[in-house]
């Protein structure tokens, strides 16, 4: 080591052979590097090594040297020239979500085009399309050069567009043609013919509901695949998209992006926020990682495109091949609903359709008569009203519910800690009411208007087969509703095959791919991203559909138990039992003794955590449960006090419920709802009516459920929003055993089914009690009940025979009119409401 004062002693030998060492690598590093990257560049067919290496050099190393009299077209080339002859083989891996925002544009297209006359010209233009990738992809999804009379490739630079010519030739496809030119000022009526009644422009300061149409009707696809982050002037471009949309046409972008939750958490237009936050880190390494070649992930790209466009679709996903980078496909149309010629029209009749109140078009009455109908009965609106007036009001698009195919999901604010509270998770995956009692019960007719509770919506699809005016399904938990979605869109789009694998055997290989290309049109946004982030439930080897939800925790114990005192093999011979004889000598001998053991009852089953986790059973019920057993005869004799406890409450109402329902059905032949327990899935003998080819064949025809609306909220909020008078029938299944005795919550919401129902109007409820408190309610507020089923002498009510009574509750006579003190409070809970 030199001294402070001295000179610096030369470098080690060794240490100047290792830099030696180095230097001599760099330098024939570089030489290789050159020739491989002229290889590349000169070979048609490069190989894999030659293609990962002009990516990485033009994309890290290669100088940006285009641009330095700000031409955008020469940055490109300076970025694309060298390596456009190898873009598509290295971009797979990298450019995720193309195939699936292809797939869910030609579905959208199809739906459409079922409605088209055939006259009018299809039109697709992909906006930075490069080298035609995405529209030979588009052939996996339909005909190209048959379903489109014109595709047009638009792309700024020549070298992409050289190589997009060529695949196009090799194809044969005279449709497509590649335009090099900058996307702003790209016009379809430079190329496509124009057609007669072109709209005349209006006043320069117009809404943007009222934006000019092309004068040739507009590109009924448009799409734009990693390309926004990669366009400078992305405003002009979006807005020039506007004008050359058509009217009903969709808009398809698939791209990266970074984003955090707190920018868009008051966003109700943007179909979804599932996965839509990037954390801290993620955002600044990605912004900061593709900002190296000039991709720009700033949010307000997305943002724009959403302000200025409705969302159809909205998916936000991660890139896990390569280090979880965020992108997401995003669908939209025109902020003008395409389905009315204005925007509060289609409100309106939503609106109306949700309500029950009357649909005044504009046209056909009168001021005067609006206001005759106004004082005779005062408005009430709905949720997605109030949301719709809010958006409209502030220049925002409407939510995302209002651009759907169908109307029948109502808007719903997701991120209330009312709807959070279930972690993204149903309780039920199939529906524990007998459906053939229902049916019995209430015969519905043609005129009748529906109200019920959704759980895993296989009662509603019953109740739709016997085609009532309207049903109106309401569930808190917005899964369960996603699940009824999820079954109305594959009855409107799969064949019955498909859809008995889904929902018969609870799986499907191919689900995820019918979910995009079949079903997507069908679903809200929310629903699909749902489904899309869950497809595994369908495709694992193991479990599917029936082994998820809360109650599969129930279902995973009744296995174990039957393993711990090894009568597994027992229940298999119970579901091939091809007698009810046989049937009940093998629960009787081999399952009961260890399902309904006393050890189990203690130590399982009665546990409130069990209860409620895997059966769904609140507190409340419980003790409805255990009044119940505390006035048997089961608690009576000198051993009453060591009887009545929960435990043995618990023991004799599962007694109650399995020994006559075993006794008296036979499971595999006619009791879906054990079969689907025991053996997780039904079978083509033993299925719900709604999983029938009969049933199938009934609800896949058009219409068919252009009656259903589905409300994600609760029983009360939906009745308050109701015109009085107008429904038929309600279904509140057991939801009135929640209720704490103690409160006025279950007066108030009678005295809403009150207000909601006609005079003759009924209530089917069921309860785990044989004589609920609640009906002296009931007769308080003008109804008078009668018991359709009890659960005494060990007899079965019903397939399930899980509640021990049932009971409908008639309406007499409506309630008296509310003092002006009275009206007073209901008002301002109505305006507490609206907010």
């Amino acid at each position: 080591m030199a001294s402070l004062g001295g000179n610096i002693l030369p470098p080690d030998p060794h240490t100047q052979i290792y830099l030696a060492g180095i230097a001599v690598v760099l330098l024939v590093g570089i030489c290789y590097s050159t020739k491989l990257t002229k290889k590349a560049q000169e070979s048609e067919n490069p190989t894999l090594v030659q293609s990962l290496w002009l990516f990485f050099y033009s994309c890290f190393l290669k100088p940006h040297d285009g641009d330095s009299n700000g031409n955008q077209q020469d940055a490109l080339e300076s970025f694309y020239k060298k390596q456009a002859g190898v873009y598509d083989a290295t971009r797979k891996a990298l450019l995720k979500g193309r195939e699936d925002m292809l797939a869910l544009a030609a579905a959208q297209l199809a739906f459409r085009a079922k409605n088209d006359d055939g006259k009018k010209r299809r039109v697709w233009v992909d906006v930075g399309g490069g080298t035609g990738w995405n529209i030979e992809a588009m052939s996996g999804f339909v005909d190209v050069p048959k379903f489109f009379d014109s595709v047009y490739l638009v792309d700024f630079s020549p070298s992409l567009c050289e190589v997009a010519r060529k695949r196009f030739e090799r194809l044969g496809w005279n449709n497509v043609k590649v335009i090099c030119e900058d996307a702003r000022k790209f016009r379809l009526e430079d190329h496509e013919p124009v057609s007669q009644g072109r709209r005349v422009s209006g006043s320069p300061n117009r809404s943007y509901f009222s934006q000019e149409r092309p004068s040739n009707g507009g590109a009924n696809l448009i799409t734009m695949s990693y390309s926004l982050s990669m366009i400078p002037d992305y405003y002009s471009v979006i807005d020039s998209l506007s004008s050359l949309l058509a009217l009903n046409g969709i808009l398809g972008v698939v791209d990266f992006y970074v984003q955090s939750q707190v920018d868009v958490n008051f966003r109700n237009y943007t179909g979804g926020l599932v996965n839509r936050h990037v954390n801290f880190f993620g955002r600044t390494f990605w912004r900061a990682w593709f900002d190296i070649d000039r991709v720009a992930l700033e949010p307000g790209r997305r943002d724009y495109l959403e302000y200025r466009f409705g969302t159809v679709l909205n998916v936000n996903t991660r890139n896990y091949v390569l280090g979880a980078i965020p992108y997401y496909v995003w669908l939209g149309t025109h902020k003008r609903p395409s389905s009315s010629s204005l925007p509060h029209e289609i409100v309106e009749k939503v609106d109306a359709l949700v309500t029950e109140s009357p649909y005044l078009h504009p046209a056909n009455h009168s001021s005067a008569l609006s206001r005759a109908v106004e004082k005779a009965a005062p408005e009430i609106r709905s949720k997605a009203f109030d949301a719709a007036i809010v958006n409209l009001s502030s220049n925002l698009p409407l939510p995302s519910f209002f651009y759907q195919n169908h109307h029948y999901r109502i808007y719903y604010d997701d991120q209330l800690k009312k709807h959070t509270q279930f972690n993204d998770e149903y309780i039920y995956a199939f529906t524990w009411e007998d459906t053939r009692v229902d049916e019995r019960i209430l015969k519905l007719k043609s005129d009748d208007v529906v109200l019920a509770i959704t759980s895993a919506g296989d009662n509603l699809l019953s109740y739709a087969l016997q085609s009532p005016a309207r049903i109106h399904a309401v569930d808190l938990n917005p899964t369960q509703n996603h699940l009824l979605e999820l079954k109305v869109a594959a009855f409107s789009s799969l064949p019955y095959e498909d859809f008995w694998k889904i929902f018969g055997e609870g799986k499907h290989p191919e689900f995820r791919s019918l979910l995009i290309s079949k079903m997507s049109p069908h679903l809200s946004s929310r629903a699909f991203q749902y489904w899309l982030n869950n497809h595994q439930i369908f495709t694992k080897s193991k479990g599917g559909l029936y082994d998820t939800g809360g109650s599969k925790h129930g279902i995973r114990i009744f296995r174990w138990i039957t393993r711990v005192f090894g009568c597994r093999s027992a229940v298999l011979q119970l579901l091939a039992a091809k007698t009810l004889n046989e049937q009940r000598e093998i629960w009787r001998s081999k399952i009961r003794p260890a399902l309904l053991s006393r050890l189990v009852s203690k130590f399982v089953v009665s546990q409130e955590a069990f209860l409620w986790t895997a059966l769904g059973v609140p507190k409340n019920q419980l003790a409805v449960i255990e009044k119940d057993h505390a006035a048997s005869d089961a608690v009576r004799g000198p051993d009453a006090r060591a009887k009545n406890t929960r435990s043995h409450a618990i023991w004799e109402y599962m007694v109650s419920t399995l020994d006559p329902m075993v006794e008296a059905t036979h499971i595999a032949a006619d009791n879906p709802y054990y079969l689907v327990t025991l053996d997780g899935k039904y079978s083509r003998r033993c299925h719900p009516d709604y999983l029938s080819p009969q049933a199938h064949a009934r609800l896949s025809r058009p219409g068919a459920f252009d009656g259903l609306r589905i409300h994600t909220d609760e029983i009360d909020e939906v009745l308050a929003r109701i015109a009085p008078g107008t429904l038929t029938v309600a279904v509140v299944m057991d939801s009135m055993d929640w209720f704490d005795p103690g409160s006025t919550a279950a007066a108030e919401q009678i005295a809403k089914l009150n207000r909601a129902l006609r005079v003759g109007g009924r209530v089917l409820l069921r309860s785990a009690g044989l004589k609920p408190w609640y009906l002296a309610e009931f007769a308080r507020h003008g109804f008078v009940a009668k018991c359709h089923g009890a659960r005494t002498g060990g007899k079965c009510i019903d397939r399930v025979n899980m509640y021990a009574s049932c009971w409908i509750c008639t309406k007499r006579e409506n309630l008296a009119p509310p003092t002006p003190e009275m009206e007073s409070v209901i008002g301002a809970e109505i305006t507490s409401l609206r907010i």
